[in-house]
């Protein structure tokens, strides 16, 4: 299972209430957005360059699947929350 589900947004974007609404309930999912230093640097350290992004990753930080630039089906995440 996944340690944590990083979820990439920023304001003006169409998607991004979706994606976070996604995820909202997971304790595993924290949110950065890209448009605050901290939300920038997380992004560009995993080559985010689209929102909304997902990107879920195990204990040591490593990618094991991502969204990039689009919101998932809740059965495509599912498994992972």
């Amino acid at each position: 299972m996944a340690e944590t589900i990083k979820v990439f947004w920023r304001e003006n974007c169409a998607k991004c209430p979706a994606a976070k609404a996604l995820v909202s309930d997971s304790k595993k999912a924290i949110f950065y957005n890209v448009d605050e230093v901290d939300g920038l640097a997380e992004a560009a350290f995993y080559g985010v360059v689209s929102t909304p992004s997902i990107i879920v990753t195990d204990d040591s930080g490593k990618e094991l699947v991502s969204w990039r630039g689009e919101v998932p089906s809740r059965q495509e995440i599912e498994k992972w929350l």
